[in-house]
């Protein structure tokens, strides 16, 4: 998970996470449903951990101190769907909106096109082009979403997923829902939070991933 907040120990430490889990798995096949488990189950926990860091968490000291986890879905490997990757080359950068005055620019990167509950679904995916400048970070993607259980069991503003290039093979890659996490938004209005494109709306209830604590 890296954060849209820029803060180069986090990012750091979020690409780590987002690595480390997608190493135990295969690059464009979906896990089986022990890997599954074991790969949410390591995300979970490094986020976990993460939030608890005086260091980087996004809590208020006043809630952290008293921070026993993060709240998330039931373990749901529905969710964890093979999506065809189309690449998309020729959009102009553009100023991502975001939840204060700040307008970071973005790329359009390609499109995810995959079958949730039964329904056709297509997700844009996005390449920062800050993150896309400094080492390490090259080959960071995002993907902003909302769906239908946003300011019910989730997040009102929203939800984000991280992807790494090479977790792209053949025109195909897992996308785990499982592994949605809030903006820093979520839990303190001092950060400034990019907010999903009204193209990446889900039509169906994602139940998986991290839920709102409210």
């Amino acid at each position: 998970m890296v954060q849209h907040y820029f803060r180069p120990l986090y990012i750091l430490l979020i690409c780590l996470i987002a690595a480390t889990v997608a190493a135990a798995q295969t690059p464009g096949k979906r896990p089986t449903w022990q890997e599954h488990a074991q790969a949410v189950t390591k995300f979970q926990q490094m986020l976990n951990a993460e939030y608890r860091n005086p260091a980087e968490s996004p809590l208020p000291p006043e809630v952290r101190k008293k921070f026993t986890g993060l709240a998330f879905f039931p373990l749901n490997y529905h969710c964890c769907v093979l999506a065809r990757f189309v690449r998309d080359s020729t959009q102009a950068p553009f100023p991502m909106p975001t939840s204060t005055a700040r307008r970071p620019l973005y790329q359009k990167y390609g499109e995810l096109q995959f079958v949730l509950e039964g329904k056709p679904q297509q997700l844009t995916v996005y390449q920062s082009l800050d993150l896309k400048q400094k080492p390490g970070f090259e080959d960071y993607l995002f993907i902003p979403f909302t769906d239908p259980t946003n300011g019910h069991t989730s997040y009102g503003g929203g939800r984000y997923i991280d992807m790494r290039l090479g977790q792209i093979q053949q025109g195909q890659a897992v996308v785990d829902f499982n592994q949605a996490y809030n903006p820093f938004c979520a839990y303190s209005p001092v950060y400034s939070c990019p907010v999903p494109p009204a193209e990446n709306r889900i039509t169906v209830a994602v139940k998986a991933g991290v839920m709102s604590d409210h």
